[in-house]
């Protein structure tokens, strides 16, 4: 079992919990992730690490609360164990020589945007952090992004908070005027990374997306997670998550994101009689 140390909600639909697993905690890199199991009629559910403390033996998950799955976890209370945790899984960041960097994070996916601005941060790498939310009021860890930016730009779909748009037009305008980003990487919703993407090409910016695709065991044998890059095929839980956005098929990945909508949204378990999606 693995202890539950801290949980903190960070909205309404979002929780962010601390967990003690020393092993992960040694070898965790910005970029990789987690499965966790809750308990032994939970499905595997892959999430990003957030963050990570060696010396404590502790890893960080964000997740939002959107299924079964991810509800019976939110339901653990610190103290409580969660049954099954794996990883560090996936292949870390590897940013090579940069001088600046915009991480682009949308909604919950900043919780994936933070480590990589983090692990830039730390590198002595200027960082912006463009942040994008639909309101004001589900905004999360504005606090974190600013302590490893060198620039912060929240911005908010209507408005209430900070830059009064989406985060391609921030980028955009910094890019036009003069900011030199050598590299940008960015996190969130699958349209967010493929505008972000078409946003960068024609400036040649080199750009890094996290895919979030299907996926079952995070060890490339079931085939779930695969994506087109580039022409190829590749599987976001061992080749990725990271790829080059200019080279992803952005509308493959989003058909197959949808395959099973209406199985995750009417099913019923057979064991249990419940709904158990993530």
């Amino acid at each position: 079992m693995y202890k539950i140390l801290r949980k903190k909600r960070l909205n309404d639909s979002i929780v962010l919990m601390e967990i003690e697993a020393p092993f992960i905690a040694r070898k965790a890199k910005a970029g990789q992730f987690i499965i966790y199991r809750v308990d032994e009629y939970g499905e595997r559910v892959p999430l990003t690490i957030a963050d990570h403390d060696s010396e404590k033996g502790s890893i960080t998950i964000i997740f939002q609360t959107i299924g079964g799955s991810t509800k019976a976890l939110a339901q653990l209370e610190e103290g409580d164990g969660i049954l099954d945790v794996v990883g560090p899984l996936g292949t870390a960041t590897e940013y090579g020589e940069v001088k600046r960097v915009a991480v682009v994070g949308g909604g919950v996916g900043c919780a994936i945007a933070y480590p990589q601005a983090k692990a830039l941060f730390n590198a002595g790498v200027e960082v912006d952090v463009i942040a994008g939310f639909r309101s004001k009021d589900i905004v999360i860890l504005e606090e974190e992004m600013k302590a490893v930016s060198a620039r912060f730009h929240l911005c908010t779909d209507d408005g209430s908070a900070g830059y009064h748009g989406f985060v391609t037009d921030k980028l955009k305008e910094l890019i036009e005027n003069g900011a030199q980003f050598d590299e940008v990487i960015a996190i969130g919703p699958v349209p967010m990374m493929k505008f972000v993407s078409k946003t960068t090409e024609p400036y040649g910016i080199k750009t890094l997306v996290s895919l979030n695709p299907i996926m079952v065991d995070g060890t490339g044998m079931c085939g779930g997670c695969r994506v087109t890059v580039d022409g190829k095929i590749k599987y976001a839980c061992v080749d990725g998550p990271d790829f080059d956005g200019h080279k992803v098929d952005f509308d493959e990945l989003m058909r197959r994101n949808s395959t099973y909508k209406s199985f995750e949204r009417d099913h019923a378990c057979r064991l249990t009689g419940g709904v158990r999606n993530a």
